[in-house]
């Protein structure tokens, strides 16, 4: 596929409605996703025998690699409840239990203490277990069980 025809399909998903393109010519494989949490695109595209390459795109002044959770407090204006809440601090898919089949880790109205392990992110086959970074009470959960996230997507609220 040549640079032209990309950035075309680039331009029509940046200035459309539409959250991901995926489009197939021949071998060649390319999927165009917007990325709302962070202001920016994320563009794969793969040739055949290639395995993907995942890039993300970090805000200004956090360093690459970094992977820890993002908590900030929001306002009851934005439909999710006050308190706590818990961002994804990385891109992959949620699991709310260690392992299928056995129970989550928290519910809503669960009682956390800072440091529990709330849920699992898998990103690149990696698990990485999302620690609580205040106590109180699980008042949401966000995110459905082996839902894609996204960077900064909130997860959960703590009362």
């Amino acid at each position: 596929m040549d640079l032209r025809k990309l950035k075309t399909l680039i331009d029509l998903v940046a200035e459309s409605d539409i959250a991901e393109l995926e489009v197939t010519e021949g071998e060649s494989k390319v999927r165009i996703a917007k990325n709302s949490a962070v202001q920016g695109q994320q563009f794969v595209m793969q040739a055949p025998g290639v395995m993907p390459q995942q890039y993300m795109q970090a805000p200004a002044g956090i360093p690459q690699g970094v992977a820890a959770p993002v908590a900030a407090e929001v306002p009851a204006e934005s439909g999710i409840m006050e308190g706590h809440v818990v961002k994804s601090p990385m891109v992959g898919t949620f699991y709310s239990a260690p392992a299928p089949g056995n129970p989550s880790y928290v519910e809503v109205g669960s009682p956390v203490k800072q440091g529990d392990t709330l849920c699992i992110i898998e990103a690149m086959k990696l698990l990485n277990e999302i620690e609580a970074e205040a106590s109180g009470v699980i008042k949401q959960i966000l995110v459905e069980n082996g839902e894609p996230v996204e960077f900064g997507q909130p997860l959960f609220v703590i009362g």
